[in-house]
């Protein structure tokens, strides 16, 4: 019993969790659980932590004041009676004056505290053509009222594939409109399990480093390759993953991989000179200038300044000086964490023997390929990401001049989703037209006694693609 008790606890609810909201089928929003903290959702407000302790993956009435109530299982078939079906709906004129109900009558009745269900049911009595509609016009009808003004939010626990399909409906741009399909295939391609050690370079706000990071479990090691200033990882922190999860995550910027090839980076020794004055530089601002310049005023000037007395302080500078002082030193243990974590990232890399590589960015693939795939041991695979089919070609052509690759593959997926039900079974009229393609491949020890092929090896056909999976869903 005791471990029954452990494995529910474990899929509960608890404050500080990241979370993803739910409501219909395909709405969603992350967020992390707070003491009386409220959230907006679909324009309404409620308090997450009031559901802190139920399980994940219950549907939650909102109740007066925010106040989240597991939903009755009672309270999941409808309970609008089907009303006598007519025979079709030719005579059914959509006129806007089959419902006798106002917005303000609705309005008043949210505020005398009806339920949904009891709201939805005045929809219907309410309704002059509702009788004469067909059993599934019937159906639809009340599906589309619950939608509008059903009051109830599902708690799920993230994952790879609910929060790709959280950013690829609501900000697709983000994650380079990269479907949840394609991001399970880079995943599979990419061999990405437990113990590896794998090399991520991406620009989709966090979610396919997150991914990798949910498949590998916490063991092993994930070194992202990132440009600009400084890694972006917004997508990471909607899993919620535990503290040793994030102690095998490595960073490590892009602009050093030439000079680690090379083997002119150097991560130890810096000039502490030019760190000074990068502090001093920090710490002023021009209108507080930094402690060496303040402490070079002449004794007598202070004097004067103070009236002749020696020995009464400036608390105002002092407080300033110290806060300067606090700055700059803030400045040194940030620059010294930096340097630790990529002399830390350089160790894992400069061995070349990462187990895979995977890249979805927006930049082109081409120069990030052919730095990074350097750092692969040989047999193992690679993953290259785009929304267009151009940049990929031109990178599949350049591989194939390169050598070093076997089993190049430039891959697309037609993903058709289908609405199930009875009579009724249909491709789902708005669908997403394309998701992207894959460039896959294997490393192998290429033999450099060997010069270069002139000619350039052949490329895919343009207007034909290499491999095209199907996958229903």
């Amino acid at each position: 019993m005791a471990d029954n008790v452990d494995e529910d606890s474990l899929e509960r609810i608890k404050n500080g969790d990241y979370v993803v909201l739910k409501r219909g089928e395909d709405i969603f929003k992350a967020v992390q659980i707070q003491p009386n903290r409220k959230s907006i959702f679909e324009k309404q407000w409620f308090l997450p932590d009031t559901a802190v302790g139920q399980l994940y993956g219950t549907t939650f009435d909102i109740g007066p004041g925010g106040i989240l109530q597991p939903k009755k299982p009672k309270d999941t078939e409808s309970s609008t009676d089907a009303k006598e079906a007519g025979t079709d709906n030719r005579n059914i004129l959509d006129d806007g004056k089959s419902q006798k109900l106002t917005r303000d009558d609705i309005e008043n009745l949210k505020e005398q505290g009806l339920k949904d269900q009891e709201i939805i049911q005045q929809l219907v009595d309410n309704s002059a053509t509702f009788r004469d509609k067909t059993k599934y016009a019937q159906d639809k009808y009340i599906k589309k009222k619950k939608k509008k003004y059903e009051n109830t939010v599902t708690i799920l626990k993230p994952s790879c594939r609910i929060l790709a399909m959280m950013y690829h409906g609501r900000e697709p741009g983000k994650i380079c409109h990269l479907r949840y399909d394609m991001l399970a295939q880079m995943l599979t391609l990419a061999n990405i399990h437990a113990g590896s050690k794998v090399l991520v370079f991406e620009t989709c706000a966090g979610l396919v480093l997150g991914s990798v990071m949910e498949r590998m479990g916490g063991y092993g090691s994930v070194i992202q390759m990132y440009p600009g200033g400084g890694p972006v990882r917004a997508g990471v922190e909607s899993f919620g993953f535990p503290a040793h999860f994030h102690d095998t995550l490595h960073e490590f910027p892009i602009c050093h991989v030439n000079a680690l090839l090379a083997g002119t980076l150097d991560t130890t020794s810096k000039d502490p000179s030019a760190d000074s004055k990068q502090f001093d530089m920090a710490a002023g601002d021009g209108l507080n200038p930094p402690k060496a310049e303040a402490s070079s005023c002449p004794v007598d000037v202070k004097m004067e300044s103070n009236n002749g007395d020696e020995e009464s302080p400036d608390p105002e500078k002092e407080e300033r000086e110290k806060r300067i002082e606090a700055k700059a030193q803030e400045k040194k243990v940030k620059l010294e964490e930096k340097r630790k974590k990529l002399a830390s990232a350089a160790a894992l890399l400069e061995g070349r023997n990462a187990d895979g590589l995977v890249i979805a960015s927006r930049f082109h693939p081409c120069p990030v390929v052919l730095g990074l795939i350097k750092f692969l041991s040989p047999s193992r695979p690679f993953v290259v990401y785009s929304q267009f089919k151009e940049p990929l070609i031109e990178c599949f052509t350049k591989l194939k001049v390169q050598g070093g690759t076997v089993n190049l593959r430039l891959t697309d997926t037609w993903l058709r989703r289908y609405q199930v039900l009875p009579n009724r079974t249909h491709p789902v009229l708005l669908m997403s037209g394309a998701g992207g393609y894959i460039l896959s491949g294997i490393t192998v020890e290429a033999d450099r006694s060997k010069p270069e092929r002139s000619q350039p090896a052949e490329e895919p056909p343009p207007a034909k693609r290499p491999k095209v999976t199907d996958t229903e869903g």
